[in-house]
């Protein structure tokens, strides 16, 4: 079975750091550029950053400098380092391929940056 797993979200006071992470459940995302999306309260599912299986990334420009994605394709994960939130970084983060392939979104973790 094809699946994505998140984790490692949580609540962070504005100014903390998080590091989420996408466990795939086979070898067949090694190669794939994959790419964490996010979808705040009542608003639509939007990019955030994308890596391709040589690990070059992109960066949304409302959290370049702030966020920092990466991948080891040894271990089959992903990884989003993300520092300096902000309140409105408060969403559900999903990883997926890029461009998403909609059988494959998961759960999502949830991130909340309360003051």
């Amino acid at each position: 079975q094809v699946q994505l797993v998140e984790s490692g979200g949580g609540l962070v006071q504005p100014g903390g750091s998080l590091r989420l992470s996408c466990a795939f459940s086979n070898s067949i995302f090694t190669n794939l550029p994959m790419a964490w999306y996010r979808q705040a309260p009542g608003k639509e599912r939007e990019w955030v950053a994308q890596i391709t299986g040589g690990r070059s990334t992109n960066i949304a420009d409302s959290v370049k400098g702030r966020f920092t994605i990466s991948r080891d394709n040894d271990k089959n994960t992903m990884h989003l380092q993300m520092n300096s939130l902000k309140p409105e970084d408060t969403a559900i983060y999903y990883c997926n391929t890029s461009p998403p392939i909609s059988s494959y979104w998961g759960q999502g973790t949830q991130v909340t940056v309360f003051s």
